[in-house]
């Protein structure tokens, strides 16, 4: 298997551009093309967990489009072979929705690309720091 050839590496990275510009802005219809549309399609949020693509689309729908900023950091992409690749990064809110406890809190997207790109698999959470996050929300 080949790592990180230099044109899928140059595809995902544009999509992940991609993908950050539709997730801050509350581009709906980019954002429903880059999730596979399928039951077994996974979002893992800060505040909630989605499973099947139905249940992403309509979470999406519904997001206020109000303080979903964020600056990103540590992005992190990696292509295996010419079919798969993973995208993640690190980010923190840069202005915090209405309703929050004024502390904005970091978090981390893993998109992942599988058979052609653009993206068309799930979001996901790195697990560890997901439960960190967890751990110090409840402390």
């Amino acid at each position: 298997m080949h790592l990180d050839l230099l044109d899928v590496l140059t595809e995902v990275t544009e999509q992940f551009a991609r993908y950050e510009k539709a997730l801050v802005s509350n581009d709906v219809t980019v954002l429903g093309e880059l999730f596979r549309a399928d039951p077994r399609t996974l979002r893992y949020g800060i505040g909630e967990n989605l499973y099947g693509y139905d249940a992403i689309s309509a979470f999406r729908a519904a997001r206020s489009p109000v303080g979903l900023g964020r600056r990103t950091d540590k992005i992190v992409i990696t292509a295996y072979g010419r079919d798969t690749a993973v995208a993640s990064t690190c980010f923190i809110a840069t202005r915090c929705p209405a309703g929050w406890d004024g502390r904005c809190r970091p978090g981390c997207d893993s998109p992942k690309a599988g058979g052609s790109l653009p993206p068309t698999s799930a979001s996901s959470t790195n697990a560890d720091l997901l439960k960190a996050l967890i751990k110090r929300h409840e402390s």
